[in-house]
């Protein structure tokens, strides 16, 4: 057989062979992401918010924790910009309620603070490592990423008692329960670090 047909035969073999085992590769990582969902109290929100990661997150968990961890602060700056959005449309849309409109204003800066706590948790899951200070900086980041899932709890809680307009409430509510849930699914996984 010539050289060049050789070359062909083996290139031929490796091109069939490629695409089957990049799909194996993604459909692993797929079922590493779906298995780690499962401890979380969200498995089907986390899995569809963090199997698009699945390339980069690969069988790591660390790396697993810090996607998850970037999809709740992503999560949470889109609904701080939504909430503040509503808050600068002024009292025609709350009803002209000053109460309505102090809730949604005291839930922008809930969603702040939260955005700030997941940004520090972000941080410090890149410095985290197996030392002496493991224990203290997985303290810290629990810490955070608790008192963030508080915050959206907080905002979540003001907005029942106002006056508000029932869609603009509803939006809002329906925006902050969904990073609460990413939230929560972020702690349940930086848990089983």
């Amino acid at each position: 057989m010539a050289p060049c047909c050789i070359l062909l035969l083996i290139l031929a073999i490796l091109l069939s062979t490629y695409p089957a085992h990049f799909c194996t590769a993604t459909s692993e990582n797929d079922e590493f992401i779906r298995t780690s969902c499962g401890a979380t109290r969200y498995p089907e929100l986390c899995y569809s918010t963090l199997s698009p990661y699945a390339a980069d997150v690969g069988n790591s968990f660390p790396q697993l924790v810090t996607a998850a961890l970037r999809v709740a602060q992503d999560g949470a700056v889109s609904t701080c910009s939504a909430v503040r959005s509503l808050a600068r449309a002024g009292p025609r849309r709350m009803k002209g309620s000053e109460l309505a409109a102090g809730a949604v204003s005291d839930c922008v800066g809930n969603m702040k603070d939260s955005v700030d706590q997941l940004k520090d948790s972000m941080a410090a899951m890149k410095g985290l490592d197996h030392g002496p200070d493991f224990a203290m900086e997985l303290g810290n980041m629990q810490t955070w990423v608790s008192a963030a899932l508080t915050d959206e709890d907080t905002c979540v809680d003001g907005l029942e008692g106002s006056a508000m307009n029932g869609k603009v409430r509803d939006e809002i509510r329906r925006r902050v329960v969904w990073v609460a849930q990413l939230t929560s699914n972020s702690l349940a996984l930086i848990n089983r670090l």
